[in-house]
């Protein structure tokens, strides 16, 4: 997937008039805003509708993860907003059948993907919820995604360590997007696998996802314009 600009912000706020505020200063500087759920369960379809009336493409991140025919269902209401998301997501533990049902009822209308390994988990953490068989975040990420594009999806949600190994693994045109960038000079936060914006892009994202390093700045606008020169001066 190619896209102009790769930079997704996420409008981590449930407040409906800051996100529009942040929206509207952002649209110059970057390709996509993020809707997640602490803004949706908030606002529900009226303030996704708010938000998307800016004209960006909206990602909305509600990683859905239930039986088949409660995500295919909930996925077809979903269509039913205007404008459609742009990108929208499950999560890829809910397995194939499920999978497929979302890919079903969303029928290519937006671009469907799955949340692979969240990234504020180590390999630690996937050893105490259980996924011993894993043996470590990246070679369980790649067989997420494996398992995402046999069911029809049309990418994954991603650490940016796990990219490489999901491109080589996935085919031609499958997306990755990335969220735990942090530009060099911003902490962890509570993230734990993270890569600086030009690094994520070296390994081949197609999408990376950026929330507090932006909209936490005392200007957004200038804070987003400025890591959109990097990526192009790289």
């Amino acid at each position: 997937m190619s896209v102009p600009n790769p930079i997704c912000v996420a409008l981590d706020t449930p407040d409906v008039g800051r996100a529009t505020a942040l929206a509207s200063a952002l649209k110059p500087h970057v390709g996509y805003l993020k809707i997640g759920v602490e803004f949706f369960y908030a606002n529900g379809r009226a303030g996704y509708e708010a938000v998307a009336e800016t004209g960006l493409p909206i990602f909305l991140d509600l990683k859905l993860h239930d039986i088949p025919n409660t995500v295919a269902s909930a996925l077809r209401g979903l269509m039913e907003f205007d404008p459609v998301p742009a990108i929208i997501n499950v999560h890829a533990t809910g397995g194939r059948d499920m999978m497929k049902a979302a890919a079903e009822a969303v029928g290519g209308r937006s671009k469907l993907i799955a949340v692979t390994i969240l990234t504020s988990l180590s390999d630690d953490d996937l050893w105490s919820v259980g996924f011993e068989i894993a043996r470590d975040t990246q070679s369980h990420a790649r067989n997420l995604a494996e398992l995402a594009a046999n069911a029809g999806l049309d990418g994954v949600v991603c650490s940016p360590h796990d990219i490489v190994g999901i491109k080589h693994a996935t085919r031609a045109g499958f997306i990755t997007v990335v969220p735990g960038i942090r530009p060099a000079e911003t902490g962890a936060q509570d993230q734990k696998r993270i890569a600086t914006p030009e690094a994520a892009l070296t390994a081949g994202a197609d999408i990376l996802v950026i929330g507090r390093a932006i909209t936490g700045a005392a200007d957004p606008a200038l804070a987003a314009r400025k890591i959109h020169e990097q990526l192009n001066a790289g």
